[in-house]
């Protein structure tokens, strides 16, 4: 029972804070009256039983227990929690933005914060991850993360920044923050950063649904169709990834009869939609590199060559060492292993897992076996995911 909890919480916890959000006008109270609720029921459930609906119990519960509070401390004449409770009785705001976790998600992003804040601040709230998860996406230590994430709700707190549906206005100056908040909830789903599974299908699967909400919601918006697209032909993937044990299985190797052929094509879509605009952004363009990929019957009818020449597009919108990272998998296949590994050691991601990862491969492929071994190690070190461990693990063993 307790792991059907686990599972429940990650699963509902992000829609119950944006309801109790939207019910209490206040992030710390709704996220502590949702906290109570789990905990409550890790009491009740065990010996009674799951209710029919485990998410409506919790925010029911979550609702009447914080209500009841909030009388209660109003009554001691606490203005906070009388400004909450009358919150609480007022009713809900209608707006452009429906969906209850969209809409908290575009709150986060409110332009008065620091963009790293509004990102950080809505995965935890609402993408179901740690705040060690968030760091390591973001590929900086836990506490300054932990201090983002607090400074970014005293600035909600002090500012009284409201909880608000965004005007139509107001949505094009907000969305990159919310494809971020999007996409890295995704990612986090499609390889998880720690716990025993490659993949948290339940993250990939609210990621690709806030995505089409977005669409729907922003059809004009080029970059909201590239995003929706790139999840797609990524999560099209999902069912070769990992073989019965649960093992990784690279992209190279993976039986592509099992790729979702309708994920592709809906993928595959909306990169010609987005082509068709002539507005290239980021998200589009790793889109086209995944329409590549899923164009090739097999690894070796790949289209290096092209995909190399969005690398150098994606680049020119997006210079990150990650993105040239990746852009030097393409050059190994296309120039080979010797010119890719020196674009690699000149990227400073020492943090960053995959940076070993790929080197020890470019280093394998060039028969410096113990080198290669070093790196390994080196990614091993850095991954708390047990199913990248264990192919890691397996890769430095060939080489020994």
């Amino acid at each position: 029972m307790k792991s059907e909890i686990e599972r429940i919480f990650r699963a509902e916890y992000g829609r119950a804070v944006a309801v109790l959000v939207r019910v209490f006008g206040d992030i710390d109270l709704a996220e502590e009256a949702v906290q109570d609720a789990f905990a409550a029921a890790l009491k009740h459930w065990p010996a009674a039983g799951l209710p029919p609906s485990p998410a409506g119990w919790i925010i029911t519960t979550a609702r009447n227990r914080t209500i009841d509070r909030l009388r209660r401390e109003s009554s001691r004449e606490d203005r906070h929690a009388e400004a909450a409770l009358l919150h609480a009785d007022s009713p809900a705001e209608e707006g452009p933005v429906r969906d209850e976790r969209l809409r908290l998600i575009f709150t986060c992003c409110h332009p008065a914060l620091a963009p790293a804040a509004r990102v950080a601040l809505t995965l935890r709230l609402l993408g179901g991850l740690t705040t060690a998860e968030i760091a390591r996406a973001f590929l900086v230590p836990e506490t300054t993360m932990a201090q983002r994430i607090v400074r970014a709700k005293a600035k909600i707190r002090d500012a009284r920044i409201p909880y608000r549906v965004p005007r139509d206005a107001d949505l094009p100056d907000r969305l990159r923050a919310v494809l971020a908040v999007v996409y890295l909830i995704f990612t986090e789903g499609h390889t998880a950063s720690s716990g025993d599974r490659l993949v948290r299908d339940e993250l990939c699967a609210e990621a690709v649904r806030l995505g089409r909400v977005l669409a729907e919601l922003m059809p004009d918006e080029p970059e909201v169709l590239g995003l929706l697209a790139l999840m797609l032909l990524t999560e099209s993937r999902r069912g070769a990834r990992t073989g019965p044990g649960g093992e990784l299985i690279p992209l190279a190797a993976q039986d592509r009869a099992r790729w979702d052929r309708e994920l592709i094509a809906e993928g595959q879509s909306l990169v010609r939609r987005c082509l068709r605009r002539g507005q290239p952004g980021p998200y589009q363009l790793q889109a086209a590199i995944n329409a590549v990929h899923s164009d090739a019957p097999t690894a070796a009818d790949t289209g290096w060559g092209q995909i190399v020449q969005l690398y150098d597009q994606l680049l020119a919108v997006s210079p990150t060492p990650v993105t040239a990272l990746n852009r030097a998998v393409a050059v190994a296949e296309v120039e080979g292993p010797a010119v890719a590994l020196r674009l690699v050691d000149d990227l400073d991601l020492a943090n960053y897992h995959l940076f070993h990862a790929i080197r020890a491969d470019l280093l394998r492929r060039l028969g410096r076996d113990a080198e290669a071994v070093e790196a390994y190690e080196a990614a091993i070190a850095r991954t708390e995911n047990a199913a990248e461990r264990t192919f890691l693990r397996r890769q430095a063993d060939r080489g020994r």
